[in-house]
Parts: structure tokens; sequence; C-alpha cells
């Protein structure tokens, strides 16, 4: 993929910058879009217009030539880095490798990401090249606009989502209530970190991973981001939120469905309800030059009208709903834009997610989520998981 650095061009040329400069390794989705290249230690990246890597060792050096997107890969001891050593000592020395290089292509400013390493920082300063945060962080506006394969990415990567989710609600249906009110399968308690485990698994035979997800039952529900533990109940609302990466491609993908095992309270089933409600008019907001705020502001209208606090109603609130509508999603899966106060204009090209709720410990949580890419005339839901309560 070759992305469109066209804006950072117009940042550089605005700010009488010579280049941008990042500092770390590929797991800074910032870095890894900017590069191209994959690697577990840090490295940086020069953009003046081209793109220049530099790495401490040769370790990646015969890699990066030929997998990155740079015009050119470069290494320490390209800039006399044994030698420096000898005379600055190890730390100091890294900070002249890094002048010299920047001195070969010109580059007197950098403008730097807002969480730059202050060493390097320092040290560049102590070399004599003007150093200035990028407080907007521009890249990482630029990788919130989507190419139509980055879209394709984060499909591949939802599709994969729903085949896990496909097992955990296959393991819920085919539980059974015991006694106590807990579910069982095969004999045994079916917990959330067994639901988890199923989840993970699907997802590593699809070619995907996650750190965590979410499977939370009853009142651990009603913290949106309660990961879930223990044994699950019948009748109570099971949140199960997944947000999976592709281990190809490095894109994420974001699903929730809440299921219940058995038979809801009333006011379970109309939370539900009303939370689809509240997600279809998030849709029907959902197109070009609406702002995100105007989608949020869609959720709460629905919320507030049927008398559920939302925080714009009560900032303070701890019921009802207490979060954003929603967020981008590709190489982070929390990343620009925001659906949310304040949220700025949706271009095409823009992924979100669309993800209303309402909580309270005595109920529970209901959460649906699906992911969808804003187009010219709209916007494409990319999921294709059915929506349903009861299992």
């Amino acid at each position: 993929m070759d992305p469109d650095l066209s804006a950072l061009d117009e940042y550089l040329d605005e700010t009488d910058t010579d280049g941008y400069l990042l500092d770390a390794d590929s797991e800074d989705s910032d870095q890894y879009y900017l590069s191209g290249f994959d690697a577990p230690d840090p490295f940086v990246t020069l953009y003046d217009g081209e793109t220049h890597l530099l790495f401490p060792r040769s370790l990646e050096f015969g890699r990066a030539k030929r997998e990155a997107r740079a015009e050119s890969v470069q290494r320490y001891v390209d800039f006399d880095h044994a030698e420096l050593v000898d005379e600055y000592g190890s730390d100091e020395a890294v900070s002249h490798v890094l002048a010299r290089f920047l001195d070969s292509y010109g580059v007197d400013s950098v403008a730097v990401p807002p969480r730059f390493p202050l060493k390097t920082a320092d040290g560049l300063r102590a070399r004599g090249v003007e150093v200035a945060a990028d407080t907007d962080g521009v890249v990482t506006e630029i990788r919130a606009t989507k190419t139509d394969e980055e879209v394709e990415h984060v499909r591949v990567a939802q599709r994969a989502n729903e085949r896990a989710m496909a097992a955990a609600e296959e393991l819920l249906a085919d539980a059974t209530v015991a006694d106590d009110g807990t579910l069982e399968h095969d004999g045994e308690t079916l917990t959330s970190e067994r639901v988890k485990e199923e989840i993970e698994v699907t997802l590593l035979r699809n070619g995907c991973s996650l750190d965590e997800t979410i499977v939370a039952c009853g009142a651990d529900a009603a913290d949106p981001h309660d990961r879930g533990s223990g044994p699950l109940t019948a009748d109570e609302p099971i949140i199960v939120d997944i947000f999976p990466r592709d281990k190809t491609t490095k894109y994420h993908a974001d699903m929730t469905r809440t299921f219940c095992k058995g038979t809801p309270s009333d006011t379970v089933r109309e939370w539900y309800d009303l939370t689809e409600r509240a997600m279809d008019a998030a849709f029907e907001a959902l197109e070009p030059g609406a702002t995100g705020e105007d989608v949020h502001d869609a959720v709460c209208d629905v919320y507030e009208d049927a008398g559920h606090p939302t925080l714009r109603s009560d900032d303070r609130t701890e019921t009802g709903f207490i979060h954003s509508t929603g967020h981008g999603v590709g190489l982070d899966v929390h990343e620009l834009p925001r659906l949310s106060p304040n949220g700025g204009e949706l271009e095409p090209g823009h992924v979100v997610t669309i993800e209303p709720g309402l909580y309270d410990p005595d109920v529970g949580g209901i959460r649906i989520e699906d992911i969808a890419v804003v187009t010219e005339d709209g916007y494409e839901n990319l999921t294709e998981y059915r929506k349903r309560l009861v299992v």
C-alpha cells in the first residue's frame, strides 16, 4: 500500500519544517504506516518528501531493504557509530549519529509526534537540530482516511471476528442451566474465561489475534470495559465484545453483541430494543459531511427521549449511556475519527464503529456494535453478523 502523504507534505510546508521524524518500533501505528516496515525494536523514520530509515544494528537491515516502503535504508555504522562511541560515549554517540543522518538529507528542523522520546529530542537539540512537537498528530489524522485496500483489510478481519462471535454464541446456545442458575457446558461450569478461550482459538485459526476480549455477565457488564470473569448466569445479559487484529495486515475489526441464555427481564428486553433503535438512528446520521458529534447526538436523542441519562444530559451520571457512540478502527483499534461530543467532520474512507449501550449495575449492560465505512453517498456496514438477544 502506498499512502497518500500529501497532507504531510502540506504540514511540513506550512510549518516551514524540513522533515518529520519518528523513533519507535512498529507497534506504534504511525511508525508502521509511514515506514511500511514491521520490526519489534525501535528504529528511526525520516520523511522529507521521501522516506528514509535508520537502524541501530544490522539485524533488520537486509529485510528492511527488501520489505520497507522507503527510498533509503541505513544503519548507525554508516555514520561512524563506533568512532563516535569512542569519542563521546555510547549515549551521546547516538545523538551524533542521528544528527549526521539528518544532515545527510539537508534536514535542520524536524516535527515529531506528541509522544516522541524526550531523550532523542534533547540529544538532537544539543546537536543543533530544531525539534518541534506536532501536537495535532498529522500522521494519525492521515491514517483516519482509509484506502480501498485498507478497508478490505478491515473487512477480512471482520469476517474472522464474526466466526469468533459465532463460536461464542454457539457455546452459550448449547449451554444448560444448573440448579443455581449458572450455565454449564459439557458438564462443566461455563465461565467467561472458557468463552474467551473459544474466541481466541477461533481467531488464531482465522489468522487473527487479540490480547484481550470482553465476555461480561450481569453486573460486570454494567462497566463498559470490564473484561468479565467467572461463571456465566442464565437470564442475565452477557456482553461479548471482540476486537481482533489480522496478523498479516495488522488491521483491526470490532464488534459487540449482547446475549441472554434463558429469559431476560422486561427491562433488559426494553433496553435491547431501545439500543437497536439508537443504532438505527446513528446509521441514519452517518454520512460524509456529518460530524461525529451529529452521530453521537442522534444516539443521545433516542436514549434521552426514553428517559435515560446520557453524559450529554448529565456529565456525572454513572448509569445510562456512559460512553461515546464510536471510534475509528484501523491499525489501532481506537483511532480517529471520534463519534463523540466535538467529533469532527466525517469523510469517505473513515472506518468507524457504531456502539450504543445502556448500563446499570442493578440491571447489567446492553451494547450492540457494528463497524462501517463512510462512503461518497452514505456508508457501507462491514458487519454481516445478525443481532439477537435470546440464544
